[in-house]
């Protein structure tokens, strides 16, 4: 019998690889709600239009006061209110707003079981009044704000580094501070070697 001619096969093709999975949507944010309490209606009274807004989201509630009225709004809350106890103070960078930072103080009131946080809206340069004299612990919170944000806080008894070398460059937690740049020379005059970044 002739040998027959075999049939013509396809050549072997590599296999394709999966795509790559989809990023998950964000979650949906809650929308803000106003806070309304016997408390904000206490703070409204005494301060009037210092306060720019009351608003609570995700459980967290936040007032909004002009930068000259937080020192005053502060020692009001801990003394007329039992927040005693300065959680801790940051900030957050937004570069192209003309009021490039919020500053944020977080209170905490021991008696109430509360929470509360209160932002300002500040300008590159400005320099907001110490808290140190209504709570001892802004002494090393305000420190690290001006740190990492470069935010000087008139009146602080030592206003100087408390994370990064006294001799470090820039401020770590703007978002124009590039990470991969940290501070080089640093690097090679103090642990005489060049960074890895």
């Amino acid at each position: 019998m002739a040998d027959q001619p075999k049939p013509e096969g396809k050549a072997p093709t590599a296999p394709v690889p999966p795509a790559a999975p989809k990023a998950p949507p964000p979650p949906p944010q809650a929308p803000a709600t106003p806070w309304e309490s016997g408390l904000t209606r206490a703070l409204k009274e005494r301060f009037g239009d210092q306060i720019l807004e009351f608003t609570a989201q995700h459980g967290q509630e936040f007032l909004v006061a002009k930068p000259e009225a937080v020192i005053p709004i502060l020692g009001y809350l801990k003394s007329e209110a039992a927040f005693d106890y300065l959680v801790d103070v940051t900030a957050v960078d937004y570069p192209k707003r003309a009021e490039r930072f919020d500053l944020v103080y977080v209170l905490y009131s021991f008696a109430r079981n509360q929470r509360i946080r209160l932002k300002t809206r500040i300008p590159e340069g400005y320099q907001p009044p110490t808290a140190t004299d209504v709570h001892l612990t802004a002494d090393w919170l305000e420190r690290e704000v001006f740190d990492m944000f470069g935010i000087e806080f008139s009146g602080h008894p030592n206003m100087r580094r408390i994370l990064m070398p006294e001799e470090w460059e820039g401020y770590p937690l703007r978002k124009d501070y590039s990470i991969l740049r940290q501070d080089e020379a640093w690097v090679r005059q103090n642990l005489g070697i060049e960074s890895a970044q």
